[in-house]
Formats: C-alpha cells, sequence, structure tokens
C-alpha cells in the first residue's frame, strides 16, 4: 500500500487541478480534441460538458484560437518544444460579450512507450494584468505627446489620439468657447448651459458618439453627469448606460444614426479639463459592449490624461489670451485715419500675428511736408505692444519737432535706451525706418535704423533706387544714422514693410528681419511684393487687397504691415515764395505782397490774420536773424506761412508783463495759428505757422 501513495496524489493532485484551480486546464489528443478540461476557468466557465468534450479548441473557442494558434499548437505537437506565455487575445465562449488575455502554454504528452498522446494547454487569465500594464503604457504615451503645441484643438486631439484604440474605442473633446477665443475665465463651477465647441473626435468604428460635428458648438444634456462634472469638476464613471436608459442621449448618438438601439455605448467615463480650479472643457471616453466596461482604474487613467490635457490647454489659453491682449492693445496704439494730406494719398495693410511690435504711422510736418513712419520692437506680447506704444508717442512727439530724419532716429536711440534702464529689465532693440516727402519740391529725406530699405516704383511702375542707409537698431547706443535724399517724380509709389510682410512677401533678401540683410542690400523690394504693386492704374487700396490676397496662403508668423504712400507734387498757384533783404522796411512790403496773394487765392478772410504772421515773423527775422529773409507762403489742406533767415539762433515765445513794451508778438502768432515751431535747415532755420483754410463758399 505505500507504494500505491504517489499514484493516488497524482490523482488527487490532477483532480484538484481540473476541479478546483482557476486556470483553465485542457487536455487534448492528437487530433486536438478536448479529453478533459477544467470547469471552473473563466473562458468555459458554465459551458455544458458536451458543449466542450470532444470538440477541437477552435470550435469550442474560435474568438480565441485563432489559425496562428492552430499553428502553433501543430507545431508544438510535432517538435515537442514547448510554448509557455504565449498572449492570446480574444472573446472566451463562456463570456463572449467581454475580451479576454490570456496566457497560454503549450506542452506534449507522451505515455511510457514514448508514443505522443496529444498537448496539455494551460490557459491563464491575465486580463488585469494587461490592462494595468496598458493603462502604464497609456499614460506614458500621454505624458510624451499631449501637449506638444500651443494648439488647444491640437492638444485635444492628441489626447484622443492617445487613447483611442487602447484605452477607449471613441473619444470627443468638447473645449469652452470663451477659452479657444482667449477670455478671461474664473475659477470654480460653470453654467450647465456653458457653449461648448467640439474639437476632437476619435473612434474605431462608425459608432461616434455624439451627434454634433467637429467645429460646431453645443451644451451638454441636463441633468447628467456632463452637468455634474462642469458643477463639481470631478469624473465621473458610468456602466450599463443600455440597462439605465442612457444610451438613448442624443449627446452620444452618432451623425446621422437611423435608430437609437444604433448606440452600442455600454461604458462611460466623463472628465473635466480643469487646471488651478478653472475648467476649459469636457472629454468622453467611451467603449462599446463587445469590451471590458471601464473600472475604477481606469478612472483613474482617464483622470490623469484629462489633468494633463488640461496643463497643455491652459498655456494655450494663456498664450492665445496674451496674444489678443497683445493685438488688441497693438490695435488701439496703431494711428486712426489721417487727415487730408497735401499731395500725396496712402493706404496701408495690417496682418496681425499677435506678437505686437510693429507699428506704422503718418505724421503731417510743416511745409505741407509729411512723415511716414515703420518700425517693429522686437519681442511678442503685451510687454512689446507697451514698448510700440512709447515708442510711437516718441516719434510723434519729435516729428512735431520737425527734426531730420538722422537726428530724430539718434534721439529715438537715447529714448530706447532710457526706457531698458527705467523698466529694469531686457534692453529692447526696435527697428524703424523714417522718410519726410516735400510736395513743394517732391524730395524725400530718410534714414533707417536697422529697418529694410523702401520699395519704390515710378509713375510708370518700374522700381526706382532709393537706397536708404542701414543704422543700428534703435536701443544698440550705436552713433550715428546717416540719411539719403532722392528727388521722386510724380505719381512714384513709396512703399514701407515690415519683415513680416517682406519674408512672406518673398521679397528679395535672406528674409531673415535683420540690419545685416538691409545693410546688404538685399532689402531693397524686388520679388513678389514688387511684382503685385507695379500696377500704376490701380488704386492704392486695391493694391493693399492684392497684396493681403497674395498672401493668404503664405500668412506671415509676425505682425506684417504695408503703408503705400502715391506722391505729387504742388501746382506753381499754391507756393508764392520771395526773398526780401533784411531791413525794417521791407516789414510793410511782406503784407502787401502777403494781402495780394492770398486775395488772388480769395482768402480774402485770412488776410488780417496772416499779416499779423507775417509782420511779427518778418520782424523778428530781421531783429535776430542774418542775412536776408525769405517769405513764403504755401496753400495746401492749410495755409502755411513761412519766414527764413541765416541765423540757427531759435525764437523763444515769454509771457510779458504788464509794464514790457515788447515780447507779445511770437504771443499774437501762437493765438492767431492753429499750429506754428521752428525747423532748422543747413543754411539756417524757418519759423513757421500755419491757419485752416476757411470751408469753400
Amino acid at each position: 500500500m505505500p507504494g500505491r501513495r504517489p499514484a493516488a496524489t497524482d490523482t488527487a493532485l490532477l483532480d484538484a487541478l481540473f476541479q478546483e484551480a482557476l486556470s483553465g486546464l485542457f487536455i487534448l489528443d492528437d487530433q486536438f480534441r478536448v479529453v478533459r478540461f477544467n470547469h471552473t476557468a473563466r473562458g468555459v466557465r458554465g459551458l455544458p460538458d458536451d458543449d466542450v468534450r470532444g470538440h477541437r479548441l477552435d470550435e469550442v473557442a474560435p474568438d480565441m484560437i485563432t489559425p496562428e494558434v492552430a499553428d502553433l499548437a501543430r507545431a508544438v505537437l510535432a517538435s515537442g518544444t514547448a510554448v509557455r506565455g504565449r498572449l492570446v487575445r480574444g472573446f472566451p465562449p463562456g463570456d463572449p460579450t467581454r475580451e479576454m488575455v490570456a496566457s497560454v502554454s503549450l506542452f506534449r504528452l507522451r505515455d511510457e512507450a514514448r508514443q505522443v498522446l496529444g498537448l496539455a494547454a494551460v490557459v491563464e487569465d491575465v486580463t488585469e494584468r494587461e490592462q494595468a500594464l496598458e493603462r502604464l503604457a497609456t499614460l506614458h504615451e500621454g505624458h510624451r505627446t499631449i501637449g506638444t503645441s500651443l494648439d488647444p484643438a491640437a492638444t485635444a486631439d492628441e489626447l484622443a489620439v492617445v487613447a483611442v484604440p487602447r484605452f477607449a474605442d471613441t473619444v470627443v473633446v468638447d473645449l469652452r468657447d470663451d477659452a479657444l477665443r482667449g477670455q478671461e475665465l474664473r475659477p470654480g463651477p460653470v453654467d450647465a448651459a456653458l457653449p461648448l465647441r467640439r474639437v476632437a473626435h476619435r473612434s474605431t468604428g462608425a459608432q461616434q458618439p455624439g451627434s454634433v460635428q467637429l467645429g460646431a458648438l453645443t451644451t451638454v444634456p441636463f441633468p447628467t453627469p456632463f452637468t455634474q462634472s462642469l458643477e463639481d469638476l470631478r469624473p465621473r464613471l458610468l456602466t450599463d448606460l443600455a440597462e439605465q436608459g442612457l444610451d438613448q442621449w442624443p449627446y452620444l448618438r452618432s451623425p446621422g444614426a437611423g435608430q437609437v438601439d444604433d448606440a452600442l455605448v455600454d461604458s462611460l467615463i466623463v472628465a473635466p479639463l480643469a487646471a488651478h480650479g478653472v475648467l476649459f472643457g469636457l472629454v468622453g471616453f467611451y467603449r462599446d459592449r463587445h469590451r471590458e466596461p471601464f473600472t475604477e482604474r481606469d478612472l483613474e487613467l482617464a483622470g490623469e490624461l484629462a489633468a494633463r490635457a488640461a496643463m497643455s490647454v491652459e498655456r494655450a489659453h494663456s498664450f492665445t489670451r496674451q496674444r489678443s491682449i497683445a493685438t488688441a492693445l497693438q490695435r488701439h496704439l496703431l494711428p486712426s485715419p489721417p487727415p487730408p494730406l497735401a499731395a500725396i494719398t496712402t493706404a496701408h495693410l495690417y496682418l496681425p500675428a499677435g506678437t505686437g511690435g510693429a507699428w506704422y504711422d503718418l505724421v503731417p510736418l510743416s511745409g505741407a511736408r509729411v512723415a511716414l513712419v515703420v518700425g517693429e520692437v522686437a519681442g511678442h506680447g503685451i510687454e512689446t505692444a507697451a514698448a510700440m506704444g512709447q515708442l510711437r508717442t516718441a516719434v510723434q512727439t519729435l516729428a512735431a519737432q520737425d527734426l531730420a530724419p538722422d537726428e530724430l532716429l539718434g534721439r529715438l536711440d537715447e529714448t530706447m535706451q532710457r526706457l531698458a534702464r527705467d523698466s529694469g529689465g531686457e534692453p529692447a532693440t526696435a527697428s524703424c525706418l523714417y522718410l519726410v516727402y516735400d510736395p513743394v519740391t517732391g524730395g524725400c529725406d530718410g534714414a533707417s535704423a536697422g529697418h529694410r530699405t523702401p520699395l519704390v516704383l515710378g509713375p510708370d511702375g518700374t522700381e526706382l533706387p532709393l537706397d536708404v542707409p542701414v543704422g543700428a537698431r534703435l536701443g544698440s547706443g550705436e552713433a550715428g544714422y546717416p540719411s539719403a535724399q532722392l528727388r521722386l517724380p510724380p505719381g512714384s509709389l513709396l512703399a514701407l514693410a515690415t519683415d513680416g510682410l517682406r519674408a512672406a512677401g518673398g521679397a528679395s533678401g535672406n528674409g531673415n528681419g535683420n540690419a545685416d540683410g538691409a545693410r546688404n542690400g538685399s532689402g531693397n523690394g524686388s520679388g513678389r511684393l514688387a511684382q503685385v504693386l507695379a500696377q500704376p492704374d490701380q488704386d492704392l487700396q486695391s493694391l493693399c487687397d492684392a497684396v493681403a490676397y497674395a498672401l493668404a496662403t503664405d500668412r506671415p508668423e509676425q505682425d506684417a504691415i504695408l503703408l503705400l504712400a502715391r506722391t505729387s507734387v504742388l501746382d506753381a498757384d499754391q507756393v508764392a515764395h520771395w526773398t526780401l533783404p533784411a531791413e525794417p522796411s521791407i516789414v510793410s512790403t511782406a503784407r502787401d505782397l502777403t494781402r495780394r496773394q492770398l486775395t488772388a487765392w480769395g482768402l480774402d478772410e485770412l488776410v488780417d490774420s496772416t499779416e499779423l504772421i507775417v509782420s511779427e515773423l518778418v520782424t523778428n527775422a530781421i531783429r535776430y536773424g542774418q542775412g536776408a529773409v525769405t517769405l513764403r507762403l504755401i496753400r495746401a489742406g492749410t495755409l502755411s506761412c513761412e519766414v527764413s533767415d541765416a541765423s540757427s539762433s531759435a525764437p523763444h515765445m515769454r509771457l510779458a508783463a504788464d509794464g514790457d513794451e515788447g515780447g507779445r508778438g511770437l504771443f499774437l502768432v501762437m493765438h492767431v495759428s492753429s499750429r506754428w515751431g521752428t525747423r532748422y535747415n543747413p543754411r539756417g532755420k524757418t519759423i513757421w505757422s500755419e491757419q485752416p483754410l476757411p470751408p469753400p463758399p
């Protein structure tokens, strides 16, 4: 009897394995028919014995025993080489609605005579283990790929790509419409009627939960777990949706689905996209009825993925909001439509990219001249837009002093350095092109601080040379800004553009947007921009529209500005000019000449005030100036009166005391004029005064 104990033990062990072990154990003959099996294994649990015994495994479990598994069994039977831990994924016959991952081991069986009897198959259910590994892999992939850009819609799509199909069968992401537009968001719960825009949608099959198309606005159904997540910003898990009737929500329906029963959603996780207490949207993870429903562990993973995406959306929202504020600030700081200018027509094109540093300006100057300005502050964001506003104000202030282009840029350079010192931050730099056009002579003077040379087209559309030397950028502290002069024929076109437009427009040069390219002469405007603008018969606004259309498929990455100006010269009868000796007797002569000219122009209403201005200015020139006195009257938009002499000493207006016999001349000129001032030239100075013209009868 003691010799029979091992046999009894072996029998007891086999009985225990086949009756109580949780792993599947199958004995197969050499035809792969089931001889004996473990009834407690998950894959065959509850199946009648006759449905398994005597049948091949591929007949018992066709959704688990694939042709690859059958070939593997035949190879083990033929070679005797065991296979251990081969993973098989499918649907077991005992539970055909739930996917199963099994670890299959195969061993060949032989009797005492070494004859092959068949195979032993051990099937272990490793679904939970593999799901845990897949959750870890999904989380790792999410941290690696979600949030690679500052585009909220792209971030949402990255979340969907990570989750489908490894984690969910369908993913739908809806973001707050106000978040996409960069509006300010407050922390805490939001209204259930909050508009959401569908930005991402991924699915493994035709069933796509949600009747809302991509890009459309929607609101979540109320009351549902979606609205609950909007209120408390917590993820939620729902299973057995069909049993609860929740699969009939229109929100879960496919676009174009015929019947409600078509919806195969069986479990759902809804997770808020929230960061620092601020809700940015909702994400829905869906599994259909042919897959294991979501579990609490899946809920944790969904929360991790949603949190990762929410942080990226928050960064994108912050960037969008800052860009929106900078763009709005820049639009506010850019000039309003200019007043009518003498002998020059203008138009502009502004294509904002959110960087906030580009600007342009048109500044009316004395003597019917006009200053054309284009510049760009380095950097982007609100600080850059604010610096641009300060610099533009400085340009207008300095231009009002009638400074020459080279002198004005020198003063601007000092201003940029002072602003950098006052702010205590990194030194900011800027480019600036400053041109002054004189419609009396047709001359154009200009200087550049790190900005490309303007494009000049003649009346026939051919390009004219205007080689403005390019100095250092403003704020660099390098001394000296050389200037250039050119006489433009009437009908010429001046085009001042920022680097954003030049780069997108295909202008010649290296396109690097720095002073080096301009210094090398690479910014002369040839290329697509010159080709588009070479249409002398087109009005300026049409040319701006043509440039915008030409760049529609090549949107600049930085703010792009184009300022166009078509020139002409004043007619001879619009300018009167006299040179008078510096003698006291010529004051009355100057008044007589002024009266006759204004009468000839039909400006009798301005005779008295203009005689007063001429008398005071000529008297000052004789008393305090040098050399001959030049009197010039210009009728162009306003009536300009200019008196020049060879002295560079500037007059100063002061308030005369009651007992003073003099000192009231310039005070009277100021009250009679709409504006007045002094400008210097290489041969002395000019004191000028402007008066508005009376309305035509």
